[in-house]
């Protein structure tokens, strides 16, 4: 991409303060905008959370528009910068190349079911309308593996097929343990954090195993299929770069693949229900549908219909959640840091 800044450009789009430069694609290895044209349009939002998930009870995110759309950057607040330049390499190729070309028009999504006591769980599946398959966090600290096991238990009266995902917080005995005495399940997410770990696990335990963790936090996120530790990569779009990058990757990785979101707004649902959709198989339904779990969402969130969510191009309201104006003035100081390691590589 080559930038020009003339202020009669004919790809220009409006900013906060009139026209603003742009890009023109006319190579193979695309560029990166400048970090001032980024956050000519960057807005940081707070969202309320229904539910506290991940630990979070608020998610804040900066949102921005390029060419193609919008794009979000909203790495998790103890993500170092290194980590977090890959989730604002997601939101430019979301702005400023639009999403991949789609073979199917639906994406099966599975419900999401935060480490709540069992007798919430009716409430939580009631904003999943039609999905047959529930993912449960299991393994929350401060709780127990009975916690654990009435929590499945409740699911299930529920819903007809369950998946637990354990955030690598266990070891290899507890996960063998947990495993056992939560009983059958369509696959344990992340069980241990190592992929030493997980392929222990994985040659002693029917139950498929599925990595997360150990594919978007590693070096090297092949390292998974090689070391034969899981059946299952989840893969999420903003911590591995991008669109196109997931895309890449589920053909190398050569296994069965679900997309999940990273509590994405609905900007960056976007992309992830476009990757969803652009994947040439898709056996298992993907964690796509969290925005509900957002008491207030930047547009309107992608809700499960009949078990399933439909790619679309998102454009945010006008009456946005705004973060207070120190927040602001700390993401966009750590975009310049995320961007200035970008433009290192």
């Amino acid at each position: 991409m080559v930038y020009q800044p003339g202020n009669n450009n004919p790809f220009a789009i409006p900013s906060k303060h009139g026209e603003m430069p742009t890009f023109v694609v006319r190579a193979s290895k695309p560029q990166l905008p400048p970090v001032d044209v980024i956050l000519e349009t960057a807005e940081v939002v707070s969202l309320p959370m229904r539910t506290r998930f991940r630990g979070i009870a608020v998610r804040e995110a900066m949102i921005f528009r390029g060419l193609k759309g919008w794009g979000e950057f909203s790495p998790f607040l103890e993500y170092d910068d290194v980590e977090s330049a890959n989730w604002l390499a997601a939101g430019i190729e979301a702005a400023w190349q639009g999403p991949p070309p789609a073979v199917r028009d639906t994406v099966p999504v599975n419900a999401t079911v935060p480490a709540v006591p069992a007798d919430q769980v009716a409430e939580i599946l009631a904003r999943f309308p039609g999905a047959t398959t529930a993912k449960v966090k299991v393994a929350e600290a401060g709780q127990t593996l009975h916690d654990d096991v009435e929590r499945v238990a409740a699911v299930r009266e529920l819903i007809p097929r369950v998946r637990i995902d354990a955030n690598g917080a266990w070891d290899v005995p507890t996960a063998l343990e947990a495993i056992s005495a939560i009983g059958d399940v369509e696959y344990v997410e992340q069980p241990c954090a190592s992929i030493k770990e997980l392929a222990a696990v994985r040659r002693v335990v029917d139950v498929p195993i599925a990595a997360d963790e150990s594919i978007r936090r590693a070096e090297d996120p092949l390292l998974v299929a090689r070391a034969e530790a899981a059946d299952i990569a989840v893969l999420k779009v903003a911590p591995l770069g991008g669109m196109r990058k997931v895309l890449a990757l589920n053909t190398a990785l050569k296994m069965d693949v679900v997309i999940s979101s990273a509590l994405d707004t609905a900007v960056g649902m976007a992309a992830s229900v476009a990757t969803a959709a652009a994947l040439p198989m898709l056996d298992h339904a993907c964690g796509l549908g969290t925005g509900v779990l957002l008491e207030r969402d930047v547009a309107p969130s992608f809700v499960p219909r009949h078990g399933a969510v439909s790619p679309r191009l998102v454009t945010p309201d006008d009456d946005l959640p705004l973060a207070a104006p120190d927040r602001i003035a700390w993401w966009e100081a750590r975009l310049r840091r995320c961007h200035a390691v970008l433009m290192a590589r």
